[in-house]
């Protein structure tokens, strides 16, 4: 099953752990995302230690197919953002027990 972290969710953790008020926990993180994506745009990598690197990547216009009726459609060429896990993130993600992730 698919649950989905919200903006909100991160906020309000932010607000009940650090104590600063839900608005400049929002502040906070609005600006943390406004600064990868800036650097994402510019550097086309953004490396956050312990965690891992996100990376731009272009990719050619090709042509694909609707699996229902069999259509094809060119699709246009384009950039994607692609995320590489740093070695502790994998480690902690594999590990069984619930301790925090602390190497960030």
């Amino acid at each position: 099953m698919r649950v989905n972290l919200t903006k909100k969710e991160i906020i309000n953790s932010v607000f009940m752990q650090i104590g600063y008020s839900k608005k400049m926990s929002e502040s906070i993180l609005e600006d943390i995302l406004s600064d990868i994506v800036k650097n994402l745009k510019k550097h086309k990598v953004v490396k956050i230690s312990n965690f891992g690197t996100f990376h731009i990547r272009f990719k050619k216009s090709r042509v694909g197919r609707n699996p229902r009726t069999k259509e094809e459609k060119i699709i246009k060429e384009r950039n994607v953002v692609l995320f590489k896990p740093s070695k502790d993130l994998k480690k902690f993600i594999n590990t069984k027990n619930e301790k925090k992730f602390e190497s960030l």
